[in-house]
């Protein structure tokens, strides 16, 4: 008997902007996004609640913030992670650097990650899955506190990012080194992060196709990756984003954000993911399934 496959497409930065939330709705109303990972410090994450709520077949869970993005928490509290205005670094190595060896860090973590936790409590949504903004939270630090609150926070999913570089490159081979040192890095982050959910029966994903391939998950790479697929339980991420006025560059071309909505709404792509066996789901409704 041919196993049965589920593909869950979820859209990344819920909440970063009102261009964003519409996208990831439009995404959900009228193609294939299934879930989504919601920014709880981020500007349009009230509005981003309110479209949840009205839309309750869209999976939710929390896009942990720790670079790139503001705090929960006061920054008094929190000296040694963000800067007076309460922003993390923009740089995910130099973040990553002072929480694995700055000490001071790492309880400040603990009471940023709660907070960032209890206030997605607090919209009244089911949280879905976990995961973070540019994968600071499979940083070992990050994702053992993380597994420490799990149990308080019923933290069930936590992504874990892998996918095939051979398969990634047969369908693009632009930025090679990136790939090359993001597949050997996240390789490596994966097989400490496998160990350590096993260990506390929290599930994660066979693959995870997004890193990659960032910014760049269009109509044409889809089509080209799906086919290649061969675990059965996979996510695959994106970044949409609502067209602005003047979106397309001088070539006519979609703005990534642009582009990658076009993905998720593409007829082709929902086809070919039907064709090889998936079917189109959330972790909400794989739950119900399994249980």
């Amino acid at each position: 008997m041919q196993a049965q496959r589920f593909a869950i497409i979820n859209g990344d930065d819920f909440g970063f902007s009102e261009g964003v939330n519409q996208a990831i709705i439009k995404a959900h109303k009228e193609g294939v996004l299934t879930s989504t990972s919601l920014m709880v410090s981020a500007d349009a994450a009230k509005e981003a609640v309110t479209s949840a709520k009205a839309n309750p077949n869209l999976a939710v869970g929390l896009h942990l913030v720790l670079v790139c993005g503001r705090s929960v928490l006061p920054p008094e509290q929190i000296p040694h992670l963000v800067d007076k205005q309460g922003n993390f670094s923009n740089s995910p190595f130099f973040a990553g650097l002072r929480y694995q060896f700055i000490k001071e860090t790492h309880q400040e973590l603990r009471q940023e990650i709660r907070a960032q936790l209890e206030k997605y409590c607090s919209t009244g949504l089911p949280l879905s899955h976990v995961d973070g903004h540019l994968h600071l939270h499979i940083h070992p630090v990050v994702l053992r506190i993380l597994v420490d609150l799990a149990a308080e926070f019923d933290i069930k999913v936590i992504r874990l990012p892998s996918e095939e570089l051979g398969m990634t490159l047969r369908v693009n081979r632009s930025h090679l080194l990136t790939k090359l040192v993001w597949s050997g890095v996240f390789g490596r982050l994966r097989r400490y992060g496998e160990k350590l959910l096993q260990s506390q029966g929290i599930s994660f994903t066979q693959r995870v196709y997004g890193l990659l391939q960032t910014g760049g998950i269009t109509e044409e790479y889809l089509l080209g990756l799906i086919p290649q697929i061969q675990a059965n339980l996979v996510e695959i991420y994106s970044h949409p984003a609502m067209p602005a006025a003047g979106f397309a560059n001088a070539n006519g071309e979609l703005g990534t954000g642009e582009a990658e909505l076009a993905a998720l709404l593409s007829r082709q792509v929902r086809e070919a993911l039907l064709n090889n066996g998936f079917e189109i789901t959330n972790h909400h409704f794989l739950s119900q399934r399994i249980t």
